[in-house]
């Protein structure tokens, strides 16, 4: 009796896997998989504070709202930066995917940044907690995005590991199932972005928004010299004479425009392996880097690394997923993962979000 017991409530209770991103929030469903991928856009109403669209519908609108009207990212740089939007997107996720169970209060385990700080990852368990979660635990990017790649970071052997998100580039070499070395700096996909936005604007006096730069990047950005150049057509506004305009760029002016941010990454990368023990380092160099998040998508990536750094780069498959990948590989093996979580975690049982 005990035993079918504990079975039924196994089948009913709700165990998450988030990787909470400054550009996209994915969740994974123990027992499911990856259930949802949206991008961390919240658009709301400035006057009433009432939620309009929450992900892909609101990231429609980024740039394109009325007066009255905002959308927003409430992440920035791999943290919170608006508390409230955070809770009401993360209600609003956890709802899509746990609808029919959501009366059962969700276990969550969380992947953020590892030089997160204690307000800061205060601020994500409070989130997640007034959001509906029954306990909450946090899992250092890094080491998630190991885990999701399958790297046997429980043995004595070095693995270093890149993970380039929207928000923050997370490099890592781990051993031992703990992190040896490692840096994290806010410069990750939304700065290189920034960084066309500001080149076309300089060069052309043309104004472009986000979700254009984003679109160059994806299309025809490459960050190392390749034979043939790719040209694209864009649309923005003339700052001078206040018109729309077109104008065509080449992926040799987009790499010339990304060369600041991705420059900062690979000097982070060589800082990394700079403080790393020796013997760890020619683990490294017998395995290589191991290139993850979505910036490992970026064209060309991989070979400037390799050719700052003279080991081999590997671009991991689905690299978008790996964060969230090894969350959930912790989340369904938790007695095995359980000494890799953030020691400050605890599980907290509250009750639900107040009425």
């Amino acid at each position: 009796m005990l035993d079918i017991l504990g079975k039924m409530l196994g089948l009913i209770e709700n165990s998450v896997a988030v990787d909470l991103g400054t550009a996209q929030t994915l969740i994974y469903v123990k027992g499911k998989g990856i259930v949802l991928r949206e991008p961390s856009v919240v658009a709301y109403n400035e006057y009433t504070g009432e939620v309009v669209a929450v992900g892909s519908k609101a990231k429609e609108m980024l740039g394109k709202t009325p007066e009255g009207i905002r959308a927003k990212r409430p992440m920035k740089d791999g943290v919170i930066a608006d508390f409230e939007l955070v809770q009401e997107m993360l209600y609003y996720f956890l709802e899509m995917v746990l609808s029919k169970n959501l009366f059962f209060r969700p276990k969550v385990l969380i992947a953020v940044p590892s030089s997160i700080t204690e307000v800061e990852s205060r601020a994500v368990r409070d989130s997640a907690e007034s959001a509906g979660a029954q306990g909450v635990m946090l899992v250092a990017e890094p080491i998630a995005a190991a885990v999701g790649i399958g790297l046997p970071i429980d043995k004595p052997v070095g693995n270093m590991i890149v993970d380039i998100g929207g928000g923050t580039t997370e490099i890592a070499v781990l051993s031992l199932s703990g992190i040896v070395s490692n840096a994290s700096i806010r410069v990750a996909g939304d700065e290189m972005d920034e960084a066309i936005v500001y080149y076309i604007r300089e060069k052309y006096r043309v104004d472009i928004g986000e979700q254009t730069a984003e679109q160059i990047k994806i299309e025809i950005g490459n960050v190392f010299p390749t034979r043939e150049e790719v040209k694209m057509e864009i649309r923005g506004k003339d700052l001078i004479k206040g018109e729309p305009t077109t104008l065509e760029i080449s992926s040799h002016e987009i790499r010339e425009a990304l060369r600041g941010p991705v420059m900062q990454i690979v000097e982070s990368v060589k800082k990394a392996l700079e403080k790393t023990p020796p013997e760890l380092v020619s683990d490294i160099i017998d395995r290589g880097i191991y290139l993850a998040g979505g910036g490992a998508l970026l064209k060309g990536l991989d070979e400037l690394i390799m050719e700052e750094t003279n080991i081999p780069v590997i671009r991991v498959e689905n690299p978008r997923e790996a964060v969230v990948l090894g969350a959930g590989k912790i989340l369904d093996n938790l007695e095995k993962y359980e000494h890799m979580l953030m020691k400050t975690e605890k599980y907290r049982a509250k009750k639900y979000r107040p009425e």
